[in-house]
């Protein structure tokens, strides 16, 4: 049996970082996510990390732990604030939020 992994792309408010996001777990993609979808993703279970990106803008890395049969959510959107949005430009991990619900 394997595990799920569940992303959500939704905000509240306008989106200052658009297009497509590419979810990237344990390093490899594995979907991308548009805003107002979700996707999820069959994973094994154990210790997995989730990253989310945007061309060279992404969200931190998040670690997580799922075990077999589990479903894992995450909701994602990107900056919605100007002073964050520009912030991102020198950190680009800043420009996507990344939550586990």
């Amino acid at each position: 049996m394997s595990a799920t992994l569940r992303v959500t792309r939704e905000g509240v408010g306008i989106e200052l970082r658009r297009g497509r996001f590419e979810i990237v777990a344990d390093g490899n993609g594995v979907g991308s996510i548009e805003r107002h979808e979700s996707m999820e993703t069959p994973l094994e279970p154990g210790h997995h990390t989730l990253r989310i990106r945007a061309g060279r803008y992404s969200s931190p890395e998040h670690s997580f732990d799922v075990a077999d049969g589990e479903v894992v959510n995450f909701r994602c959107h990107g900056a919605m604030i100007w002073p964050r949005y520009v912030a991102s430009i020198v950190k680009p991990d800043l420009a996507i939020s990344l939550k586990q619900e």
